[in-house]
């Protein structure tokens, strides 16, 4: 038998990024001759071995056959006669079909290496159009790739919308579309995810809350940049250079969706759109099995994103109960995330990018100011019940109304 080093492992040494993980590909073997040697079996649909030392994913060579729709709808025929050019057939792209042998040999049968020196995102073989998956990760690979110069190649492009067109995205299961999501939002250039999905035509099929911000103007004098789809995809690049946090880069994503329910006639104007966002938040967690943490942050950036901007003139009462309202006393952690999501926000704007955020500031100030008033004074004084919480918020708002504000 013969084994190599397979896809990923390949890409990443060959570009000079760090190899976290290997993919081990065996040409020439069967199944008994790697259970005899020690290699434990996971699962049952693939020839798939963990090494019975350092518990690596070894699968033997293979083929893959079309038989329904979806992603999960294959079978796949894997024995001895499998030859290594076979199975690298099948992957998804050129530069995930390179194979290294130990002694550092580059198998390379489908120019692998030339699309990554010519910085080309290219399908091995139209197979590709067989799995509804390959379109997210071809875009999640766009998000990891492009500020070093990768673009889709065009003849890739036009497959990806022929996917589209012929429904095979229709056939996504949710939670799988989420995790595809999750990983891209971690990405170096996420924005660049769902640019390639609407380029395409997916992102309408899997995120039309999204997809209907696209189009949608804004007042040119709060947002020189006028589309929505635009300002949030600016907004999400904003958000990355601020922090590694995935939470408020979900919520990012969000925040206009009310922007996409205001009627024509109304535009450029959005009334009440933080209110009308809630309901096209919640449908889209509840589709893609969103996790909680992402959901209840997202719905709160949602509701209370233009009182933060407009710290300013926001009566102390009224900031108490902002901060009241997203549970910043008991979460505090994720207020700070919600400022963050916020200031990025704001800067998520034409030619506005650089421009300072005071309001951040002024609310951290406020919430620090707010959590020194302790019901222990007021019990000393021998309040009781509702008096205690009465004096609480009455202090609150009163420390609320020192601070200085620009």
């Amino acid at each position: 038998m013969d084994i190599y080093s397979v896809g990923g492992a390949v890409r990443d040494r060959l570009l000079g990024f760090p190899v976290k993980d290997h993919d081990w590909v065996i040409v020439g073997a069967t199944p008994e001759q790697l259970l005899t040697q020690g290699f434990s079996q996971v699962g049952k649909d693939f020839p798939v071995f963990l090494h019975p030392e350092t518990k690596e994913e070894y699968a033997l060579a293979r083929t893959e056959r079309k038989l329904g729709k979806g992603y999960a709808g294959f079978t796949c025929y894997a024995a001895a006669d499998v030859t290594l050019e076979q199975d690298l057939l099948r992957r998804d792209l050129t530069i995930n079909a390179m194979a290294e042998d130990a002694d550092g040999n580059i198998y390379d049968p489908y120019n692998g290496q030339t699309d990554l020196s010519d910085k080309l995102l290219r399908h091995v073989s139209d197979a590709f159009c067989e799995d509804p998956l390959r379109i997210l990760r071809i875009a999640r690979f766009h998000a990891r790739y492009a500020h070093l110069g990768f673009s889709i190649a065009d003849d890739t492009m036009v497959l990806l919308q022929s996917m589209v067109t012929t429904g095979e995205v229709e056939h996504l299961v949710s939670e799988r579309v989420w995790q595809e999501t999750i990983r891209a939002l971690s990405e170096k250039s996420p924005q660049i995810y769902f640019q390639t999905l609407r380029e395409c035509g997916a992102l309408a099929v899997i995120m039309p809350e999204f997809d209907a911000l696209f189009g949608v103007p804004q007042p040119e004098a709060h947002h020189p940049e006028i589309d929505t789809g635009v300002h949030v995809l600016m907004a999400l690049e904003q958000v990355c250079a601020l922090s590694d946090d995935l939470p408020p880069r979900f919520a990012i994503l969000c925040h206009d969706f009310g922007k996409g329910k205001t009627k024509p006639e109304d535009w450029p104007r959005h009334i009440a759109h933080e209110a009308t966002g809630l309901n096209p938040i919640k449908k889209l967690c509840q589709r893609l099995t969103v996790p909680n943490e992402y959901r209840e942050l997202a719905l709160i950036t949602c509701e209370y994103h233009t009182h933060i901007h407009r710290a300013v003139e926001l009566k102390a009462k009224t900031v108490v109960k902002v901060l009241d309202a997203t549970d910043a006393f008991r979460r505090p952690e994720r207020f700070q995330q919600f400022l963050l999501a916020c200031e990025a926000d704001a800067r998520g704007r034409l030619g506005l990018e650089l421009r300072p955020y005071p309001q951040r500031l002024f609310f951290q100030r406020a919430l620090l100011q707010c959590q020194e008033v302790k019901a222990k004074d007021f019990i000393a004084q021998g309040l009781k019940g509702k008096e205690i919480a009465t004096a609480i918020s009455a202090e609150r708002v009163n420390r609320v109304a020192q601070i200085e504000r620009q």
